[in-house]
């Protein structure tokens, strides 16, 4: 994910400082990891450096002053053309997951590995029903349901994947070819 991308899209709402950047972040994109304020001023800091953004209003309302950031023309069409690039399909398989078969393969000799498919499938299949659930609340918006779906895809082709895998270190002769 890019974060000063990101943070182009919610200013084109309108100006915001910096914490309703983070709070638009958090609410808009409820199943990311929360954006850090220091990541956030940090990236508005290059996003102004680099004319995508200018500092608007200073606001000292109830606390300290703050600084709200408005997009400019440039930032506009960054992000546009940042809205029109079609991502490429990973060209890595690079998870955690794998890695831990894989060690887990050539530690263990399929014993240890099948051991923890397991427990990892079990709780792949917890967080599951979390997001299912979640998906269910009345509480839920938009933004969150299509979050839920988009993480219920990839654990569902993880288990998928796990499935197969399990039955291949039960047999590890199964589909492979000489």
């Amino acid at each position: 994910m890019s974060t000063s991308h990101v943070l182009l899209g919610l200013l084109a709402e309108g100006p915001k400082h910096g914490y309703e950047l983070k709070r638009a972040h958090d609410a808009h994109m409820p199943r990311a990891k929360p954006l850090a304020f220091g990541q956030v001023y940090a990236t508005l800091g290059r996003l102004q450096r680099d004319g995508l953004v200018a500092e608007g209003d200073r606001d000292r309302e109830g606390g300290p002053e703050r600084t709200s950031f408005a997009l400019t023309a440039q930032g506009r069409e960054r992000l546009d053309a940042w809205l029109s690039e079609v991502e490429a399909p990973a060209p890595f398989v690079a998870s955690a997951l794998l890695a831990k078969v894989v060690v887990a393969l050539l530690a263990a000799d399929g014993r240890r590995a099948g051991v923890y498919l397991a427990a990892q499938r079990a709780a792949h299949q917890q967080r599951l029903r979390e997001l299912t659930a979640a998906k269910l609340d009345p509480e839920s918006g938009l933004g969150d349901v299509i979050a839920a779906d988009f993480a219920i895809s990839h654990l569902d082709a993880d288990l998928r994947w796990m499935d197969t895998t399990i039955a291949r270190v039960a047999d590890p002769n199964r589909g492979v070819r000489s």
